[in-house]
């Protein structure tokens, strides 16, 4: 039966066993991937947006007609253009030059009033620090401020982990026929990680947890911020704490560095036909060391975030 809008379509995406990766790298255990780049925005991000924005609308702190804004490095505004584009919510989209351009491009298309953020001095071209993300914000606020506006805040609304206790985890939960003994999730606002484990826990209490997060910026982790501007789009921002995160328990830090990020990235759309972004590169890579380690012979679980279609003008696939 057909759905009534792409706001029926966002989440239930399909999952995959990563089976080929797993047995060319002699590794005992399984891999299931959610292939939340198959949401109608091509991230997972479409959930949250969906989630902040029907749980504000709820409660009253969206008005009819009022307009959303949000930092964003290209995939929750995405979503964001989506669901406020549907429900009758004009959308500004604050974000760094340092995303990719293809973010841009896609927000616009999809009705978005974008706003693009120049770099502070001495950062990288194409990787966003926690300091260029911090200067989005000001921007944002800003914003919010002039046009009597109401923040998304993706970081905070508890709309964003809802939606992935509430979707993400049983839907993973029954892709593996409950056999997920832990999941893994790199590091943004921490909304994906914080719903989707106490979800998973829900279901059993002795699912563990890993929080990914780049080589060099693993603040989480308690480590020395020695290189702020990796080239995973998306998250590790060097915070060294998150809302979401407060609440649920972490079992483990891993850390993946650009390179190893990049050639998983490119190894999953080879040897799986998976076609995500950094940041899937990065969670896969993750949950191979954790097979390769602690969770040998075990069922990790990880989210493919978004699609490889946004990072055609990096280097990921040089």
């Amino acid at each position: 039966m057909a759905a009534n809008s792409m706001l029926d379509v966002i989440g239930g995406t399909p999952s995959v066993w990563l089976d080929r990766m797993v047995a060319a790298r002699g590794l005992d255990g399984r891999i299931l991937a959610k292939l939340d780049y198959l949401n109608p925005g091509f991230s997972k991000k479409d959930r949250a947006a969906k989630g902040i924005i029907e749980r504000a609308v709820a409660d009253g702190s969206l008005r009819p007609g009022q307009t959303v804004v949000e930092l964003t490095s290209g995939n929750m505004g995405t979503g964001l253009a989506i669901v406020c584009g549907l429900m009758g919510f004009p959308f500004v989209a604050v974000m760094s030059r340092g995303n990719s351009v293809e973010r841009a491009r896609m927000m616009a298309a999809l009705g978005a009033e974008v706003v693009l953020v120049d770099q502070l001095p001495g950062s990288t071209p194409g990787r966003v620090s926690g300091a260029d993300l911090a200067e989005v914000d000001r921007v944002a606020q800003e914003i919010v401020a002039a046009r009597g506006a109401f923040r998304a805040d993706q970081f905070h609304h508890a709309g964003n982990a809802a939606a992935h206790y509430e979707t993400t985890a049983p839907e993973i939960w029954a892709d593996s026929d409950g056999l997920v003994t832990a999941f893994a999730d790199f590091a943004g606002s921490g909304g994906t990680y914080g719903g989707t484990i106490a979800g998973l826990r829900a279901k059993n209490p002795e699912v563990r947890g890993y929080l990914v997060e780049p080589e060099g910026a693993a603040a989480l982790a308690g480590a020395e911020v020695t290189a702020p501007d990796h080239p995973i789009q998306g998250g590790g921002y060097s915070m060294a704490e998150l809302d979401f995160l407060q609440d649920v328990s972490v079992d483990g830090y891993l850390t993946v560095d650009g390179d190893m990020a990049r050639t998983t990235a490119q190894a999953l759309a080879k040897e799986e036909g998976v076609f995500g972004g950094f940041s899937a590169g990065a969670n896969v890579a993750a949950a191979l060391q954790l097979l390769a380690g602690p969770e040998k012979g075990g069922v990790v679980a990880v989210v493919i975030c978004d699609s490889g279609l946004k990072y055609l003008s990096t280097d990921l696939w040089d």
